[in-house]
C-alpha cells in the first residue's frame, strides 16, 4: 500500500514538474526546455505503466493526450532545419503544449490535487 501511495506521489510530483517546465517554456521560449520536458514525460509514462494502481489507470486517457501531443512536438521540431522556429511552427507548438497543459490540469483535478 505504501508503495502505491509513493507512486501516486511521484506521479503527482511529475505533473507539477511538467507544469513548471511548460510555464518556463512559455515564459522564455527556450527550446532547450523540450529536452527537460521529454525526460519528465518519459518518467511520468514509466510511473504510470510500471504498476496497476487504479488511480493511475483512471487517468489513462488524459495521459495518452500528453504522450501523443509530445510525440507530435518532437515530430514538428524534427522538421526545423535551421534551428529557428517560424511563426507557423510556433503556433503549432503552442497548440500542442496547450493540449498537454489542459491534460495535466484534467489529471490533477481527477486526482483531486487541485
Amino acid at each position: 500500500m505504501k508503495e502505491a501511495i509513493g507512486e501516486i506521489g511521484k506521479f503527482a510530483e511529475g505533473l507539477a514538474q511538467i507544469n513548471k517546465t511548460m510555464a518556463e517554456l512559455f515564459r522564455t521560449g527556450n527550446i532547450e526546455l523540450f529536452s527537460e520536458l521529454n525526460r519528465e514525460i518519459a518518467e511520468l509514462y514509466r510511473i504510470q505503466h510500471a504498476n496497476e494502481n487504479p488511480v493511475l489507470r483512471a487517468v489513462d486517457s488524459e495521459c495518452a493526450v500528453i504522450y501523443r501531443n509530445f510525440d507530435m512536438i518532437v515530430a514538428v521540431l524534427r522538421t526545423v532545419d535551421s534551428g529557428e522556429i517560424d511563426a507557423c511552427t510556433q503556433k503549432s507548438l503552442n497548440r500542442l503544449l496547450h493540449n498537454i497543459d489542459t491534460a495535466v490540469v484534467g489529471i490533477a483535478r481527477a486526482m483531486e490535487l487541485i
